[in-house]
C-alpha cells in the first residue's frame, strides 16, 4: 500500500476508536478494551479484506464475518458504520433500550451481521459452519472470526479448530486479539491458554504470528498469506494492547469493561483528536 492509502487507514482506525468511546460513554455501558485493541483489525477487514456490499447486506456470495468475542461489539457497530450499513448516528444509541444496538450482535436486527454472538467460543464454531457450507456448494467466498486470547480458555474453541482441521477449511481465518487480558486479569495467569503458535499448528492450522496487531502494513502481509489455499485453516495471532490509542486505558484490565467518566471521556478523545490532527497535517506530505 501506498503512504497515503496508509494514512487513510490510520485516520479510519482513529475514528473507529473515537466512535467506540462515544457509544460507551453515552450508553455508560459495555466493553471498550478489547474493541479498541481490534481497532486496526476491525478497520483492515471492513476497508480492505472483506468483499462486501452495505446496499445488500445478505448477498449470499458476500464474505462472512464473525465477531466471536461478541462483548467487543462497539468496535463492530463503528466498523459497520463506516463503512456504510448504517448512519453513524445510531451509534449514540448503543445499549439504549428497544436500539437495534445492543451489547452483543444481533444478526436479525443490524444489517451486516452475520452472526449473533456472547456467550464465548461460540461464533467460532458458527464461522466454522460458514465455511463448510462454501465448501459443499462450491462458493468462493470466505469466512473470518474475530477472537479474543481469554475466549481461548473456551472449550468450544479447541473443538472448533479440531473440526476446522479435520474438514480441510483453508477458506476460514481466525484472527486472534492477543491482548494479554481478561476481565479477571492476565490471560496467562487465569487460564493459561498459550502457546497458541504451537497448539494451533499442532491441531493442523497454517499459523501466521503478527508481533505488532496496530500495524497496517504487519496486517496486510498477514491476510494476504491467509489466501493461500493448502487444505489448512488460518489463524492469524495478533498481538496488540488493550485499551491501545487511549493512554490511560492502555494495557489495564480494568477497561475491560468499564465507562469513562466526563473527564475521562474528554481526556480520552482529546489525545485521539491530537492523532487525528497529526495525521491529516501529514497528508500534505504525499
Amino acid at each position: 500500500m501506498d503512504q497515503r492509502e496508509l494514512i487513510y487507514l490510520k485516520e479510519s482506525a482513529c475514528q473507529l476508536r473515537m466512535d467506540v468511546l462515544e457509544e460507551v460513554y453515552e450508553a455508560q455501558s459495555g466493553h471498550p478494551g478489547g474493541a479498541l485493541s481490534s481497532a486496526e483489525i476491525l478497520t483492515w477487514l471492513y476497508q480492505k479484506e472483506l468483499r462486501i456490499d452495505p446496499k445488500s447486506p445478505r448477498d449470499p456470495k458476500r464474505d462472512r464475518f464473525v465477531l466471536s468475542k461478541g462483548h467487543s461489539s462497539p468496535g463492530l457497530y463503528a466498523a459497520l458504520a463506516q463503512r456504510g450499513f448504517f448512519d453513524r448516528e445510531i451509534l449514540k444509541s448503543f445499549r439504549a433500550p428497544g436500539a437495534i444496538l445492543q451489547g452483543h450482535p444481533d444478526m436479525k436486527k443490524i444489517p451486516g451481521v452475520d452472526m449473533s454472538t456472547g456467550s464465548l467460543g461460540q461464533g467460532v464454531s458458527a464461522a466454522c459452519g460458514m465455511a463448510l457450507g462454501a465448501k459443499l456448494f462450491g462458493e468462493s467466498y470466505r469466512t473470518y472470526v474475530l477472537l479474543g486470547d481469554g475466549e481461548m480458555e473456551e472449550g468450544q474453541a479447541w473443538e472448533a479448530a479440531m473440526f476446522a482441521a479435520h474438514k480441510k477449511l483453508d477458506n476460514l481465518c481466525w484472527i486472534i486479539d492477543c491482548n494479554g487480558l481478561q476481565i479477571d486479569g492476565p490471560v496467562s495467569q487465569v487460564g493459561g491458554p498459550e502457546p497458541f503458535d504451537q497448539k494451533l499448528a499442532a491441531f493442523g492450522f497454517d499459523v501466521i504470528p503478527v508481533d505488532d496487531g496496530h500495524d497496517f502494513q504487519k496486517l496486510e502481509q498477514a491476510f494476504q498469506a491467509a489466501k493461500e489455499a493448502d487444505g489448512k485453516p488460518k489463524v492469524i495471532l495478533a498481538r496488540t494492547h488493550k485499551g491501545h490509542g487511549v493512554s490511560f486505558m492502555e494495557d489495564q484490565v480494568g477497561w475491560h469493561g468499564a465507562a469513562p467518566n466526563d473527564e475521562q471521556y474528554g481526556q480520552a478523545l482529546r489525545e485521539l483528536n491530537n492523532v487525528m490532527e497529526g495525521l491529516k497535517n501529514s497528508e500534505g506530505k504525499y
